[in-house]
């Protein structure tokens, strides 16, 4: 963890909300991304945000410094969030874009690499909900294995078999 978020975490905890705030700005854009690309949403999407950052504010006390990333943490709240989010509306949102989260000027992405975007975006799609938050987490959030593990409360080599799993069943996916 870096020196200046341990600090900007101790103050948080400390009831700082000055502190916190930085935190938000910090994670804040990580955690959306991660929460559109399960629910498809913008609307819900910006609405769990905003209830992971409540609930992590409302915790942060019980925040423990284990060697990961502050930011396995709210991942794991999001996770939960967005776990939440489908027990109450029982119905299956879909992923609209994952290249307008990827890429500043959309008029500057080729037609083959649009057409490449919407196949993976559709094979994530096709992958079980396990699957595609090891994908999201590992490969465009760009997490180690240790802090997916601790995102999903999973084990390390339970990560490496569903990434190992996702990333086969992607490629028959995609190869057709």
């Amino acid at each position: 963890m870096l020196d200046g978020d341990k600090n900007l975490i101790e103050r948080a905890i400390g009831g700082e909300a000055e502190a916190f705030g930085q935190l938000y700005d910090k994670y804040q854009s990580g955690i959306y991304r991660f929460i559109y690309l399960k629910v498809g949403l913008r609307e819900e999407a910006e609405d769990l945000t905003h209830q992971v950052f409540l609930k992590s504010w409302q915790n942060i006390s019980g925040y423990n410094f284990k060697g990961f990333p502050f930011s396995s943490w709210l991942y794991s709240i999001a996770r939960n969030q967005v776990i939440d989010f489908y027990r109450l509306k029982k119905e299956i949102v879909r992923i609209e874009s994952i290249a307008e989260l990827k890429t500043e000027n959309d008029s500057q992405i080729s037609l083959d690499k649009k057409t490449d975007l919407a196949r993976v975006k559709n094979a994530i799609l096709e992958l079980n909900d396990e699957q595609q938050n090891v994908i999201i987490l590992r490969f465009i959030e760009d997490f180690s294995i240790s802090e997916t593990a601790l995102a999903l409360d999973k084990s390390e080599s339970a990560i490496k078999l569903l990434q190992h799993r996702a990333v086969k069943n992607l490629k028959k996916i995609i190869d057709g």
